[in-house]
């Protein structure tokens, strides 16, 4: 085991998405998860039913404890869920964790539609914890709700992945599984280019937690020592992988399979198909 996480997100108590999805492809890809936990949600796959937010100042002690022993060469943010538990996550990581790189996945709705994200927390994200991330994975809804743009078109998602760049964040993998096409094609941005990843669209409803796995799969990466184009290569890989041998559960959007493993190709390519 190499790599240390130290995730910060919600639960889902359905398993396929959240702490419970991050915990499991960290450990999958051989790297170790630590966790604090910022709400409880009472949720399968026809959607969540229930939100219980943690108190800001145990989020702080949750980081606190595993930071001053166990440690972490990454940190991955997952759901936040509204202004005080941003504020506690900035503060403690500028307190304790000012150089540790950050994978950001903005949460801000889940798979079935329910917010996960207070509508009036969007700007202190965009504020604050932008410009603390190494790298974010925002989806499509997401990235419209970051830059203010409306994404239908690829060339439109090379905009916004553009504007994301002018918002503190040095590389954003904009993810885009939302557009209406064959084909899923995901942009990695940073100052010195945007690369496309194009893969043919897996038809399946069983994709309940694949941007917390994304995500969680980018810091594994980058904690085991992976480049950054490197470490988004394995986790396309990964999810694709785990969406292909899905075990079908639930009668909504269903969870991956994430014990599956992956090939490490001998060389990268430079797309991966």
């Amino acid at each position: 085991m190499r790599g240390r996480v130290l995730v910060i997100a919600g639960s889902d108590s359905g398993g396929g998405a959240g702490i419970q999805a991050d915990i499991k492809t960290i450990t999958a890809l051989g790297a170790f998860a630590a966790t604090a936990i910022t709400a409880l949600t009472a949720q399968n796959t026809l959607g969540v039913h229930g939100v219980i937010p943690v108190p800001p100042d145990f989020i702080r002690q949750q980081i606190e404890v595993v930071l001053a022993d166990i440690g972490a060469d990454v940190i991955k943010i997952g759901m936040l869920g509204d202004i005080a538990t941003i504020e506690a996550v900035c503060n403690a990581l500028h307190d304790l964790a000012a150089d540790l790189p950050v994978v950001l996945d903005p949460v801000m709705v889940a798979k079935g539609g329910h917010a996960l994200l207070a509508a009036e927390a969007v700007d202190i994200l965009r504020q604050r914890l932008l410009p603390l991330a190494a790298v974010i994975t925002p989806n499509l809804p997401e990235a419209e709700a970051l830059t203010g743009l409306s994404i239908r078109t690829e060339p439109e998602m090379r905009v916004a992945a553009a504007a994301l760049l002018t918002m503190g964040v040095p590389a954003a993998l904009l993810k885009g599984g939302h557009l209406a096409s064959e084909k899923v094609v995901d942009l990695l941005a940073t100052p010195d280019r945007v690369e496309a990843f194009t893969a043919p669209r897996i038809n399946t409803r069983h994709t309940h937690g694949t941007g917390c796995t994304t995500a969680s799969a980018m810091a594994a990466g980058l904690a085991q020592g992976l480049s950054l184009r490197d470490a988004a290569i394995r986790a396309r890989l990964y999810v694709r992988a785990a969406i292909t041998s899905a075990p079908g559960f639930g009668r909504g959007h269903g969870p991956l399979d994430h014990a599956v493993t992956v090939e490490m190709p001998s060389s990268w390519p430079g797309a991966v198909g």
